[in-house]
Formats: structure tokens, sequence, C-alpha cells
């Protein structure tokens, strides 16, 4: 079969990608010290953490170590949970989960807690998607540091053009059938477990350089109407400030390129100088929650 698929991909013509098999380990242990991640993927009702519910919860710890290699991959949670309401029909056709298998179910938080107790960091693939939605599951998602493995990661630079964990995956020489949350989490541990192609560094690694990284919320507050166009293809996002939050544009940076920012905005973006615009610094226990 190998020397199959060798041909094959030597004429240039052809690439042969593999389905997942999910791995109880990576690396060999070894004498260093390991800490434990836990890999998360939530399935909900929609998108709206006030309103929507989760369907389907998975948690799957691993050990890592500070260079960013996995060791072993340990038992996994996952549970279903009936959110009260009937599943939007399109949530059912993506994810295969319908009213009839969550009926009567409810996720097993004592198991939750105990397995987000061993964690060092929780990772997920748009955590800013997926905190919000365990915050309000159990107030523990609020004390533990996380980490994204679709924002934590830049993957334009090293020549990706695309950041959704399918695609992220088939570029990486692997498929699986996602959307089922279990799944997700193995195959984003997986993509962790991968070398960049640019850099040579453990995806993890890299994820957890720019976690430990205190990162600042900077709020264009008072931005011309006109220059909307302007900083959202600079990476701002609009905030309707419903949340208690600023109504404004805003962005999150390092602490460190702050000042080039401020002198960006001033230059480019607002009619006379301003002094100071609304901050919040964000580090690794913060970012991502709903708090913020």
């Amino acid at each position: 079969m190998q020397d199959c698929i060798d041909q094959l991909e030597a004429t240039g013509d052809y690439r042969v990608i593999e389905r997942l098999k999910p791995r109880d380990h990576y690396h060999t242990p070894t004498a260093v010290e390991t800490h434990t991640g836990i890999y998360l993927d939530t399935e909900t009702t929609g998108f709206q953490p006030d309103t929507d519910k989760v369907i389907e919860l998975a948690m799957v710890p691993f050990e890592y170590d500070e260079a960013g290699r996995i060791y072993r991959v340990l038992p996994e949670y996952n549970g279903l949970n009936d959110p009260g309401f009937p599943i939007p029909p399109v949530v059912t056709r993506v994810t295969g989960i319908t009213d009839d298998q969550v009926k009567g179910q409810s996720l097993d938080l004592s198991a939750v807690k105990a397995c987000l107790a061993t964690a060092d960091i929780v990772i997920a693939h748009n955590a800013g998607f997926d905190r919000p939605f365990c915050e309000n599951l159990l107030d523990d998602f609020k004390d533990v540091a996380w980490g994204c493995s679709q924002r934590d990661v830049n993957w334009n630079e090293e020549g990706f053009e695309g950041v959704k964990l399918e695609y992220l995956a088939y570029k990486f020489g692997f498929f699986y059938d996602g959307h089922r949350a279990t799944v997700d989490c193995q195959a984003g541990i997986e993509l962790l477990s991968r070398r960049l192609p640019g850099s040579g560094e453990f995806v993890l690694k890299r994820l957890l350089d720019t976690a430990r990284i205190n990162q600042v919320r900077l709020w264009a507050k008072g931005a011309p109407f006109e220059k909307k166009d302007v900083l959202r293809q600079r990476g701002y996002r609009w905030n309707t400030g419903d949340d208690g939050q600023p109504k404004a544009w805003y962005i999150d940076l390092p602490q460190d390129t702050l000042d080039s920012e401020m002198i960006y905005l001033n230059q480019d973006v607002y009619p006379r100088a301003v002094g100071v615009l609304p901050t919040q610094v964000l580090d690794a226990k913060i970012r991502y929650s709903k708090r913020i």
C-alpha cells in the first residue's frame, strides 16, 4: 500500500491523505516534567451563549512538555445534554445530534469539574466560541488558562490560507468526520502534535508561547464612521455595547505593540490626535471569556 501511495505522490499529480486514527500516545514518556492540557469541543443549538445551549461536550486530556511534545492521551469525558427545547434542524444536519438522542440527558458536571481540576490549560479551536458556553455550565471554566488552536497560532505566517480545523487537517495530510465533539478534539490534538512547516516548531509549542503573552484590548472609541472599513481590514471588530462594554471598534494586540497601534490610529484614523483610549489587559485566564 505504501509503495502505491509513494508512486502516486511521486508523479506530482496526486496527494494521498489518511483518515485520522486517534492515538493513545505520541511520544514515549521521559524524565522531563509534563503538564496536563485538555482539548475541548462543544456542540450547541446556536451561536449565542446567552440564549443557546450546549448539546454535547467533549474534554480529552493529554500530557505535554514545555517543548510542545505530546505524550499520553488520557481517558476523555463526553456527554450529551437536553437543551430543554427542540434542536434546530440545521444543527441536527451538521452534527447528527437529534432530539431523541439528547432527551432526558444531562452533563455530569461533577465529572467535568474533576477533569478540569487536572488541567494547566484548556484548548479549543475557536475558544472565543466555546469558552462562554462552558462558563455558563460551570464557574470553574472561568479560573483556568485557555488557549485557541485557531487564533493562538499565526497560520497565515506559516503559509496556510485558512484556519478551519478540517482545512488545517487536510493540509497536514489527514481527514476526519467532523462536527461531533470527541472526534473534533482528537483531530485537534493530532494538529497540535504536528510541526509547523515554516518554523519547524510543534503547533502546541507555538500556541503555548502565544497564550503566555499578555495581550491588550484596545477600544477605538469615537473613531469616525467613514473609517469602519479601514478598521475592519486591520483586524478590528465591532462591539454593539449590549454587553456593557464600549460601543466601539476594538482589537486585541500584544502589549508591546500598543504604542505603535496608537501612532497608526492617530495618523490614519482619527482627524485629530487622541492621547488615551480605553484598554484592557488580557491574560490566558481572561482571554476568550464572556467577561470581556
